[in-house]
């Protein structure tokens, strides 16, 4: 297992992302449209593998295709699944992974991937503003509530080794 996770997500064009992600052993990314409020899932997901929630998962749309992600928490680490579906339409709800391929898989201690995905996050944030987020995804307002929900999280259960984590400042 390695604890040298990277991930983003970087608004392309008008109505997008690329994000991400890599572990020092292997990297995947994809672009994703903007008909989900794809930033926010993933905010949420993450918010629930701090409570009573051991399996996690988000659904990007790739239009036509769908990427699943799939966070199941043992113990403080989380197993980390990314598996493509040709087709979102039938796909889109479905309770397992029957039909994917497995684009990209990873363990990560759960401080490690929360910090990586509230950082990225937090990128976006600085670098665009909720206007200028807005303006590109169209569709939803950024996360802000999805956002401080992580942040506060991962500072109060995580033992982060970033120093903006162990103070409390913002980025």
């Amino acid at each position: 297992m390695a604890e040298d996770l990277r991930f983003s997500w970087e608004l392309v064009g008008a109505g997008g992302a690329t994000y991400r992600i890599a572990d020092g052993v292997s990297e995947h990314q994809a672009h994703v449209g903007y008909c989900t409020d794809a930033l926010a899932d993933l905010l949420y997901a993450m918010t629930g593998l701090y409570g009573n929630s051991a399996d996690e998962r988000v659904s990007f749309d790739l239009e036509p295709m769908e990427m699943r992600w799939r966070f199941r928490r043992q113990g403080a680490d989380v197993v980390i699944t990314v598996t493509e579906f040709p087709d979102g339409a039938t796909s889109w709800g479905s309770p397992d992974e029957t039909g994917g391929t497995l684009s990209w898989s990873s363990t990560q201690p759960r401080r490690v991937l929360g910090h990586a995905v509230m950082e990225a996050a937090e990128t976006v944030l600085r670098n665009h503003g909720e206007a200028g987020y807005l303006e590109r995804w169209m569709r939803h307002p950024f996360p802000v509530a999805a956002l401080q929900d992580l942040r506060r999280l991962h500072r109060r259960g995580d033992d982060c080794r970033h120093g903006q984590c162990r103070n409390g400042s913002e980025y």
